[in-house]
């Protein structure tokens, strides 16, 4: 098909795209900074580490946003890693690089938490005192500050923004080969499909299940946290219905180098990912989810240690592995007993 006839972006994301899309170089440090002071309590920053067994990889990028962004420019007030149940030296490694390191378990201690990335988000909520809150994942290799600095400055020089989420390539690293744009399966497979075609205003985004982004607080605590990996999808759409398309934006900060998870993990993280898009379509009424549609169960299999040939005969030799899809979601922070006398 010619360019000219291909299919292109509704206008409302188009227009998005070029208006709300920075790269990390646009704002210079001296501007952030200024901006940061003239916004007074409003510009504090909380950057918040969800961590579990990643004792590799922690350490350095709280070492480098401790001396590139809280000393050197002073533009985080706040550096908080939430250990999710690490069994290896990840909160060790992380206090002595200089962060706090607080324990999921010991935040709201009175409601038992669940395994999942969204649920150390939404508990992070309550040990944090930003107005600005900033997510970067764990797992990261090669940390550039830009991670961190290029996405809270359109917050900290825009008051119309409420979220902004980082864009980069990401290469798949596997058994020493790369291959430059082979990283964000998911992505591509998942979320890329399920918004485009339910939430095409959102198809601007280049990194949409992107673990690093910042929102005001304000926001946050009005959004309900997916406790799984749907977190990152179910953020995106609910901020879209809350708050509005122009409030959201994207900037350019790079390459992101992590560690990349199999073939089956990244099933079940579909799994998820679908499953909290299919809740959303439902409570909007745009989507009626049938009781066999949605299903809580995803199976997989793998193949038996010293099983038979295909040609010998004998027992099957793949073995079914059934997991739970969860639905569980955490309701905004803001109705919490517990998060309103902290705020106050």
């Amino acid at each position: 098909m010619p360019a000219e006839q291909s299919p292109a972006l509704l206008p409302e994301a188009a227009d998005w795209l070029r208006r709300r899309s920075w790269r990390a170089g646009d704002r210079p440090p001296a501007a952030l900074l200024a901006a940061k002071r003239a916004a007074g309590a409003a510009g504090t920053v909380s950057v918040v580490l969800p961590a579990l067994d990643e004792e590799s990889t922690v350490g350095d990028i709280v070492t480098v946003i401790r001396r590139e962004l809280m000393e050197r420019l002073p533009l985080v007030d706040e550096l908080v890693v939430v250990d999710s149940g690490s069994a290896d030296r990840t909160a060790e490694v992380a206090a002595s690089a200089g962060a706090r390191v607080v324990h999921r378990d010991a935040i709201l201690p009175g409601l038992p938490a669940v395994p999942g990335k969204g649920e150390v988000l939404w508990r992070s909520l309550l040990v944090t005192d930003g107005a600005i809150v900033c997510f970067i994942d764990a797992d990261l290799r090669e940390f550039d500050p830009a991670f961190v600095s290029g996405i809270i400055g359109p917050l900290l020089t825009d008051p119309d923004l409420q979220l902004v989420k980082a864009m980069y390539d990401r290469p798949l690293e596997t058994e020493g080969a790369v291959v430059p744009a082979g990283g964000g399966r998911v992505t591509e497979l998942v979320a890329r499909p399920l918004l485009d075609l339910h939430w095409p205003a959102l198809a601007g985004f280049v990194q949409p299940l992107g673990g690093e982004y910042a929102a005001r607080r304000s926001l946050l605590e009005r959004l309900h946290f997916p406790t799984g990996y749907g977190v990152e999808l179910g953020l995106l759409v609910d901020a879209l219905e809350l708050v509005g398309l122009d409030a959201l934006a994207q900037v350019d900060v790079g390459v992101r180098h992590h560690r990349h998870q199999d073939s089956q993990a990244l099933g079940r993280m579909a799994a998820t990912i679908y499953r909290t898009a299919l809740e959303r379509l439902d409570r909007t009424h745009r989507l009626k989810a049938a009781e066999d549609l949605a299903r809580p169960v995803l199976t997989q299999f793998t193949r038996d240690a010293g099983s038979p040939q295909p040609s010998a005969g004998g027992s099957p030799i793949f073995t079914p592995h059934s997991y739970h899809v969860t639905a569980l979601e955490r309701p905004p922070m803001i109705g919490l007993p517990q998060y309103r006398r902290r705020r106050v």
